[in-house]
């Protein structure tokens, strides 16, 4: 865009609104876009406008308003919509619950481009309907087409932002600990568990109390498979100590452990394995007693039919530390960033 004088600006075309104040009116005078008439100069010199910026022909520029439609356009996201243009950025807002992706090595490359900045929620986020997802829009008022380009290249090999829907699972749940089967000690693990389950896609096809006995834990999560568990959930004997049994279980049912052991914590103890296809978690005794653990965060993802990795679970080091808020406000919070 160029500075003109207003008397010269004739036949050229407005590049952004100018805002006129009169009478307790405030509004947009003249719309970008206004083609300058010989009639518009004095109202224009009224408002203190002997300046004004047009469009330069061939300039190679672009309003940041287009600038936010062709990035919002270059993104798109299924279970979520982008706003119109305002103050010169567009929203994605979520329309559905799930788990929001960011592919942080893209997001970077664009936002290195120049003018273009692109905010986001954190990678592996649980979101709600109405979720402030991203924020789009350059800097300055205009820019050179030829950044846009740049980004729109680059999203047209990957995809930058995405919105992965809960499944629906099946869940099967084996408790162990003698004290529990006993009756010695009244279990404590299944109500936490359908209580945080309720918030997926969810069927509990069973729970099932064991004995600290190799073959009776593996009998009862192949019975829970046999009724088509595609999700299997372990609480008990999850420490280091030679008598818990339930990695070992879970190691003879077939399964592959990813990790036992999360840097994370509460839930350290955590273990993470697949059996095939079907994720399977140990939880440690911590999901008892506190409300928010690495439960709660590998939930969503798990629901979002995300195969955790060996890699990512030790991202969980940096914000894998809990700061015991008097009300948990999880996941609005620095715990179980990835």
């Amino acid at each position: 865009m160029k500075k003109v004088n207003v008397e010269d600006a004739v036949g050229m075309e407005l590049c952004h609104d100018i805002t006129e104040m009169k009478d307790g009116f405030k509004g947009a005078a003249f719309k970008r876009g206004h083609i300058i008439r010989a009639a518009d100069i004095p109202h224009l010199l009224d408002i203190g406008k002997r300046t004004i910026f047009v469009w330069e022909p061939g300039a190679g520029e672009i309003h940041e308003e287009d600038c936010a439609r062709r990035m919002a356009a270059m993104a798109p996201v299924e279970g979520a919509h982008y706003t119109e243009p305002s103050e010169g950025k567009v929203l994605l807002l979520a329309d559905r619950r799930g788990m929001f992706r960011v592919n942080r090595p893209l997001l970077e490359q664009i936002n290195s481009i120049g003018d273009i900045t692109i905010s986001t929620l954190p990678d592996h986020y649980p979101v709600e309907p109405g979720a402030r997802l991203a924020s789009m829009r350059i800097v300055p008022l205009v820019t050179e087409e030829s950044q846009i380009i740049a980004a729109e290249r680059l999203c047209a090999e990957e995809k930058l932002l995405n919105l992965l829907p809960y499944q629906y699972k099946k869940v099967g749940v084996v408790i162990t600990g003698s004290e529990v089967y006993t009756g010695r000690i009244k279990d404590k693990f299944e109500p936490v568990i359908r209580a945080k389950l309720k918030q997926y896609p969810s069927e509990i096809v069973g729970v099932t109390i064991c004995d600290d006995h190799l073959d009776m834990i593996v009998t009862a999560a192949k019975a829970h498979l046999e009724k088509g568990a595609d999700f299997l959930i372990f609480t008990g004997g999850m420490s280091v100590d030679p008598d818990d049994l339930t990695p070992t279980a879970i190691r003879r049912l077939g399964a592959d452990i990813i990790t036992h052991g999360v840097p994370a914590q509460p839930g350290n103890m955590t273990l993470v394995a697949y059996l095939g296809g079907i994720p399977v978690l140990g939880i440690p005794g911590a999901a008892i007693s506190l409300p928010t653990t690495i439960f709660d965060v590998l939930l969503p993802q798990i629901f979002a039919g995300e195969k955790l990795t060996k890699a990512e679970l030790i991202n969980l080091a940096d914000g894998g530390l809990c700061q015991m808020c008097p009300a948990c406000h999880w996941p609005n919070c620095t715990f179980g960033r990835y």
